[in-house]
């Protein structure tokens, strides 16, 4: 598979080529290299200020929880009094003072804020982007504004009782019907003339590395109310903050963070901004409207990358993705031309068998369309055009299965192998060679280029010059880390720290500052802060 340019340059003529495009560097991967002075700074900062911030920052946590407490005291759905009483306009202010003083103690000297936050009344619901680490938790402490929150965060040990107090909406995982109430209860804030706190809402619902905006979800624009935008930039010379799926873990960036001389972050609040009646009607049209506002004035660029994407990019297997794979690419496509993974993995075996029939016959553009039953279009043509790498107008159906197959499943690596050889292998015993080995590999890991002599020669013990899935799947069970060793054992892109993604929030928004962890991960630093 080959990453090619789109829009109307990049279309060709007949037998030509499209122009390359270099791959977009992933969202959802951070890497952190520190120089020979700044690993002498963390040193130094290890052993002088770090324990000191650390401390402070903890003993401020504890003096803010007698207020929060007795300001949280009292049902948490009632409407807040209008207007506030003198005590919690005081409790209020305290909080406020403390937090800002907590991220002080932290390295946020000074926190630059940009334009003005609307009042509740003129918007209802601010939306955060982008969204990159759990310290995007400062505007929330500067504004005291409500969140949308897993239900379990409220009993957490002191933490819980201040989240308790900005009277968040409250998301359970064991509530099947938790999308509509969340939902219902967002709307009911938002059309309540400013008489609630104002929701602060992360729509990318992930962490990303801030080099673009990926899809938003529709969650913050379903009431149809203004909302304003609020955009984030964290100015760091020696980038500590993102904490994002693949890169340094929760408590390495608190400590390198803890170890900087000064962190910088700068938050603009941007023009409210009132949805048309189109725009009230599609939810996803106005969120999209938002995005590009937001990246216009952050000079990044949008992405159709979603949550979902970073699952796959990140998803546990034997065959990893590697950072410039074609596969989320491909998957964003596929969900362009109106297809669903999740629906299209029962089809599998029926598109591995049309596949099969071809026996390697390649077909064209048309009747690719035939065979998708959708009709061409540019959304079709770049799909196309991935597969299609010597530009030749002609593309191999059984790579298309191969790729449909690691995006429907992509923790699954040797289903996907096995419906590969059944889809590859010779009809006397279902064996491939190395160049069915090649492409089935290429195509897997979504790359254009890979060498697997040394992986066939080592599965392929009887110099046969074939192998099946047998023999694959028994190299595989003895060598579970054969891709770092024999596939790419130059690269260190495996031994980072990755986390499995969780499964999608049932209500579409983010609910937490940051990514959370199953209990998966390959490296106890990983884990999930609460």
């Amino acid at each position: 598979m080959r990453l090619r340019g789109r829009g109307p340059s990049a279309r060709a003529g007949p037998g030509e080529a499209r122009p390359l495009a270099p791959p977009g560097r992933n969202p959802f991967v951070h890497e952190l290299r520190l120089s020979a002075l700044q690993k002498a700074q963390v040193a130094f900062m290890t052993l002088t200020l770090f324990p000191i911030r650390l401390l402070f920052a903890a003993f401020m946590m504890l003096l803010a929880w007698p207020f929060a407490l007795v300001a949280s005291l009292g049902p948490a759905d009632k409407e807040p009094e209008q207007p506030l009483a003198l005590w919690r306009k005081v409790v209020d202010f305290l909080l406020k003072a403390i937090m800002r003083t907590m991220w002080f103690a932290g390295g946020f000297h000074r926190v630059a804020v940009k334009g003005r936050q609307a009042l509740p009344a003129e918007a209802a619901i601010l939306t955060l982007a982008p969204h990159s680490s759990y310290f995007d938790a400062i505007p929330v402490t500067m504004t005291m504004s409500s969140i949308v929150m897993k239900a379990e965060s409220r009993d957490i040990p002191i933490w819980g009782t201040l989240i308790r107090y900005i009277r968040p909406v409250f998301v359970s995982r064991s509530d099947q019907d938790s999308r509509r109430k969340t939902v219902e209860e967002i709307k009911r804030r938002a059309q309540s003339d400013g008489k609630w706190p104002q929701i602060m809402i992360f729509p990318e619902g992930t962490c990303t590395n801030r080099t673009c905006l990926i899809t938003f979800k529709p969650g913050a624009f379903i009431p149809g109310v203004p909302v304003q935008p609020v955009v984030l930039r964290y100015a760091n010379k020696m980038d500590t903050i993102t904490w994002t799926w693949q890169g340094p873990g929760a408590l390495k960036i608190l400590w390198l963070t803890l170890c900087q001389f000064q962190n910088h972050l700068e938050i603009e609040f941007l023009p409210v901004y009132s949805p048309s009646e189109e725009e009230k009607k599609n939810p996803a049209l106005y969120a999209s409207n938002v995005r590009h506002v937001m990246a216009k004035a952050l000079g990044v660029s949008v992405t159709d990358y979603t949550f979902e994407d970073c699952q796959l990019a990140l998803a546990e297997g034997q065959l990893r993705l590697p950072t410039d794979t074609c596969l989320l690419e491909f998957a964003r496509l596929v969900r362009g031309l109106g297809l669903k993974p999740e629906k299209l993995e029962k089809d599998l075996d029926r598109y591995s068998e049309s596949a099969r029939m071809k026996r390697g016959e390649k077909i064209g553009l048309s009747e690719f369309a035939a065979y998708l039953e959708v009709p061409v279009s540019d959304t079709l043509e770049d799909m196309f055009s991935l597969f299609d790498e010597s530009g030749g107008g002609k593309i191999d159906l059984r790579e298309y299965v191969v790729a449909l197959s690691v995006v429907c499943r992509p923790s699954q690596t040797l289903e996907t192998i096995q419906l590969a050889f059944r889809t590859y292998g010779s009809p006397e015993d279902g064996s491939i060679d190395e160049k069915d080995l090649s492409c089935i590999l290429k195509t897997a890991l979504g790359v254009a280029d890979l060498t697997v002599t040394d992986l066939f020669q080592a599965i392929d013990q009887e110099e046969r010059g074939r192998i099946t899935f047998a023999d694959f799947r028994g190299f595989a069970a003895m060598y579970p880390n054969f891709a770092e060793d024999y596939l790419y054992p130059n690269q260190t892109h495996f031994d980072s720290c990755a986390r499995t993604p969780p499964a999608p929030t049932p209500n579409g928004f983010c609910t937490d500052f940051s990514p959370e962890n199953l209990g998966f991960g390959r490296k106890n630093l990983c884990k999930k802060l609460d």
